[in-house]
């Protein structure tokens, strides 16, 4: 058998045929503009031009094309323009949970789920609408108003699905951690928004195994301020919570029919729910998402960018504390039909993901690189063992693509196959940067900036750079942008968060790149830049040549500027089951950072380490080692909280305390 050729970042991997252009949804859009407004464009390029030049024609378009409805109309599309603080379609009144349940007639399932626990089922339509119908009209009754906050810490599982409806249904303001999230993590974040209502379960399984969460729930519950109710959703360890009503108690009540029940008509820009940022240094950021922003966003990423089309099946593995379980479950506003699972995603064997992808036909699955990996290492091959017919589109999402990760899925899944890779946040509970159906894919490579995303790389003199390295910022408002942080008054953090380096522009605190065709790249934290000798450079260049060495499962490189104005730059591996650092191994490494990029990207050292320390949603956590590795304290550097596993900092720390390598000065 031949050895398979390297794949490099640039080679050509998909062209799209004809058929596929002709059926996208972005053509049909921009048919749409020719025959409604008499607007005309060559390509997708043309299109993004003025969808970020002229917003009020864009914007209208979108709410026009996706058919919004609001039951009291606009009187402009913005009214107030600059950032922070533009004010998106004023006067209007509406609700995003009504224009998922005005989908309510279809005779399909509105949503599939499976977990460790639970086998592949769909839920109807008609049941999903009476549950949200229901429970929304129990928590009027309990007294739950317009813009009260409801906590979730449940599973990826139905009744999550039905209490995010319900709530937002009726004006209140959702927000939600998981369950593997540890206690302090969980009240840093619902503590801050004194939540009326809490629906949590007593335990989850993951990897076969139970934990129980009975204890930290009742110690959550203790010490809310302003919790009236506890809902439980009885977990698999079946534990009991101490003064919570059970799920099936509250939902046992009459059906509501719906002409007889109100969803609370709102501002565009009421709160819809509240995400929060991982907390890595600091108090978790409470940000805001409006009803109306997120409703026209979300319309518009998914018809237009993703491609997505009533019927559609998506599939992204997350959990419910990271902002991709708020970007599934926004699929049922286009009678797309979410996918959810629950569990360890290789148990309890590597390839359930695609089993379960081939039994309920999904047509668009997302993943992040880390599960490439996943699937590298246990030699998974999903063309060989499943029926795949069905599936049109692959979403990588959750840190930078290399090209061989891009790669993988033409070798192994399909040859004919959209492969969307992109990169947003939480912020925005959007994609900045993302896949477009009718361009080419190429490795390594992000097709293109997302329609009415103005975004661009900054140099330090604040000028809009192609093909240079530079800070990704957004020079023009998006609908999606917080209306602020929960608890901020008078909104000094939030400025200060995105908008005190570029005047009336967010800074987003990526290192970006744009090319000449307009693909993108997103090279890392801007505050975790790697500076040698003048010239930045992004983590993800190191990172994607590193993915690319089988012996290497994953890294974390820092560049500490040293006393006299010298610089020490640090690489920390794990390496693969069985494998030592060597210095042939040591070699391999340097040689291939210095032949795929420069010099400047070899590492003064590296340092074998057995985990590299990631936040709950698996980001590096480059900046907390980068102040530990200076001396800073662990407990100031980094909140543990906000880990997947603390104990990961422990080698960095002691690392630190030699100091054999770099004078700190």
């Amino acid at each position: 058998m031949q050895p398979q050729r390297q794949v490099r970042e640039g080679d050509l991997l998909w062209t799209p045929g004809p058929d596929r252009v002709g059926r996208a949804n972005v053509t049909a859009f921009i048919r749409w503009l020719a025959r409604e407004r008499g607007l005309g464009f060559d390509g997708y390029q043309a299109l993004w031009r003025w969808s970020v030049t002229d917003l009020d024609g864009f914007w209208q378009a979108v709410w026009d094309y996706c058919g919004i409805e609001a039951s009291v109309p606009p009187a402009a599309v913005l009214g107030r323009r600059t950032m922070p603080g533009a004010d998106w379609f004023p006067g209007a009144r509406l609700n995003y949970a009504q224009h998922v349940l005005r989908r309510e007639q279809a005779s399909a399932d509105a949503l599939y789920y499976q977990s460790e626990t639970t086998p592949l089922a769909g839920l109807p339509w008609p049941d999903l609408a009476s549950g949200v119908r229901v429970l929304a009209t129990r928590l009027r009754a309990m007294g739950v108003r317009p813009g009260d906050r409801v906590a979730s810490c449940m599973p990826n599982i139905p009744q999550t699905v039905i209490a995010m409806l319900a709530t937002t249904s009726i004006g209140a303001v959702w927000t939600s951690c998981s369950p593997d999230f540890g206690g302090r993590g969980v009240s840093d974040r619902f503590g801050q928004l004194a939540p009326k209502v809490l629906f949590c379960v007593d335990s989850y399984r993951y990897g076969g195994r139970d934990y129980d969460r009975s204890a930290e729930m009742e110690q959550l519950i203790a010490l809310l301020p302003g919790l009236e109710r506890v809902i439980h959703v009885p977990g698999p360890a079946g534990l009991a919570i101490t003064g919570a009503q059970a799920w099936g108690d509250v939902m046992d009540h009459p059906p509501v029919p719906p002409a007889q029940f109100e969803f609370e008509q709102v501002p565009f820009g009421h709160p819809l729910w509240i995400l929060f940022s991982s907390g890595t240094t600091g108090l978790p950021k409470a940000i805001t998402h409006s009803h109306g922003g997120i409703l026209i966003e979300q319309l518009k990423l998914q018809t237009l960018n993703m491609d997505l089309r009533p019927g559609d099946r998506l599939f992204f593995y997350t959990t419910t504390g990271w902002m991709m379980w708020n970007f599934l479950v926004s699929s049922l506003l286009l009678g797309v039909c979410p996918v959810l699972y629950d569990g360890n995603p290789g148990y309890p064997r590597p390839d359930v993901l695609w089993e379960m992808a081939q039994d309920c036909g999904v047509t668009f699955f997302g993943a992040s690189p880390a599960y490439v990996d996943l699937m590298n290492k246990t030699g998974i091959v999903p063309r060989e063992k499943y029926e795949l017919s069905q599936l049109r589109a692959i979403m990588l999402a959750g840190s930078p693509v290399s090209a061989e990760c891009s790669a993988w899925f033409y070798r192994n899944v399909k040859s004919d196959l959209w492969l969307a890779s992109g990169s947003g946040g939480t912020d925005v509970c959007t994609g900045f940067v993302g896949g477009v159906p009718t361009q080419p894919v190429y490795a390594g490579e992000i097709q293109a900036r997302h329609l009415g995303v103005a975004a661009h790389a900054f140099n330090e003199r604040g000028e809009a750079v192609v093909d240079e390295v530079g800070e990704l910022v957004i020079t023009e408002p998006m609908p999606s942008m917080p209306v602020g942080f929960w608890g901020d008054e008078g909104g000094t953090r939030y400025h200060q968060s995105y908008f005190a380096d570029f005047g009336g522009i967010w800074r987003h605190g990526d290192f970006f790149r744009v090319n000449e065709r307009g693909g993108c790249f997103v090279l890392g934290r801007s505050d975790a830049t790697l500076n040698r000798h003048g010239v930045r450079i992004g983590t993800a260049e190191v990172y994607a040549v590193l993915a690319s060495i089988e012996e290497i499962d994953d890294a974390i490189i820092i560049n500490l500027e040293l006393a006299g104005g010298g610089f020490f730059m640090p690489l920390f591996v794990r390496l693969a089951d069985g494998v030592a650092l060597d210095p042939e191994l040591e070699q391999k490494i340097r040689d291939r950072l210095r032949t795929e990029y420069t010099p400047r990207h070899v590492p003064d050292r590296i340092i074998q380490v057995p985990e590299i320390p990631t936040t709950l949603t698996g980001k590096k956590m480059e900046v907390p080692v980068k102040k530990i590795l200076r001396g800073v304290p662990p407990d100031q550097a980094a909140n543990t909280n906000a880990m997947a596993n603390p104990e990961a900092l422990r080698p960095f720390v002691s690392y630190a305390r030699k100091q054999q390598d770099y004078p700190l000065g």
